[in-house]
């Protein structure tokens, strides 16, 4: 199998070696002749977001006869694919390439309308402006991957190593694609998507805002009963016109909020201290930890243990 990578002034040399690390393991493995190049707008090298130069780089016409091209990642300003860069992907995928876009790459592919209609994720810094950009594809934010079978999009960064081992998986099996995993030290495949990784800050608001008051005293009751009546009580407005409020100041329902913040507490504690989880779900207003491992499973995609397996601080 041929792969064709894109590579442009400007990438950065993990997004570039990510599929060529995955794909010419199989060969190394022995598993199967895959065979990885690169290609650009035109032939001759690149210069890394490090500063660094790779020749050796082909042209376009490297795409043509291509089984798989992958786009790894994309110009940080957005802009849409070149004329020839988008004629040449185009036809490979009329030929039954396979089109990969890893990380930003996914926003390349949704320029050539391939997502439209479809499911799509990239790096969850620009979900939202795939969303923007593109509102035929319906944007998932919490997947390390998607397939379509003829166009494949991955989340941010160390996400294209999940989809580059898919791809191993659909084409030679999982035993060949555990090989590849355990050659390169990494899980075959990862619990949970991207929306563990996501900061979610709290949104700042006036200190003598209303909504900012009950919000503040509503951090410093997370275990607490926190009812939209309590919370338009601590803002001392009627149960009325604090929901209307609270949704034009936060974009949020209480409830919706309470849960979020609710869940922000539980990773930090999970993350920062050893403490059962029976007590994070309590001391985070979830009463009990299957309560808690549901709304955590609903929202990450992963179960409390796990995530504080992959991001504890303690030692």
């Amino acid at each position: 199998m041929k792969i064709a990578i894109h590579a442009f002034d400007g990438v950065t040399m993990f997004h570039l070696a990510v599929p060529q690390m995955v794909f010419d393991e199989v060969t190394r493995q022995g598993l199967a002749d895959w065979q990885t190049v690169l290609f650009a707008d035109r032939e001759g090298s690149v210069r890394t977001a490090e500063g660094y130069v790779i020749g050796g780089v082909r042209g376009l016409g490297a795409a043509a006869d291509a089984d798989l091209v992958v786009v790894p990642s994309w110009i940080p300003d957005g802009r849409e694919p070149g004329p020839a860069l988008r004629k040449a992907l185009l036809a490979a995928h009329g030929g039954g390439a396979t089109i990969a876009g890893l990380c930003l790459g996914a926003i390349a592919v949704a320029d050539l309308g391939l997502l439209d209609g479809r499911s799509a994720i990239t790096h969850w810094h620009a979900v939202d402006d795939l969303a923007r950009k593109h509102p035929s594809v319906d944007v998932e934010a919490d997947v390390l991957y998607l397939d379509h079978g003829d166009v494949i999009t991955s989340a941010g960064t160390a996400s294209g190593i999940d989809a580059c081992l898919h791809v191993v998986r659909t084409r030679l099996g999982a035993e060949a694609a555990n090989k590849v995993a355990r050659s390169l030290v990494v899980a075959p495949h990862r619990e949970g998507g991207q929306a563990q990784f996501i900061e979610r800050p709290v949104p700042q608001q006036e200190g003598n805002d209303p909504i900012a008051v009950a919000t503040t005293w509503a951090l410093e009751h997370l275990g607490e009963d926190l009812s939209v009546d309590r919370l338009a009580a601590a803002a001392h407005l009627s149960r009325r016109t604090f929901v209307r409020a609270f949704r034009a100041t936060t974009g949020s329902t209480p409830a919706a909020w309470v849960r979020s913040r609710r869940l922000d507490e539980a990773r930090l504690l999970l993350e920062s201290t050893e403490i059962p989880v029976e007590q994070v779900a309590a001391h985070c207003g979830f009463g009990n930890a299957v309560t808690l491992r549901q709304n955590f499973a609903e929202a990450f995609g992963s179960t409390p243990s796990s995530y504080r397996k992959r991001f504890a601080t303690t030692a």
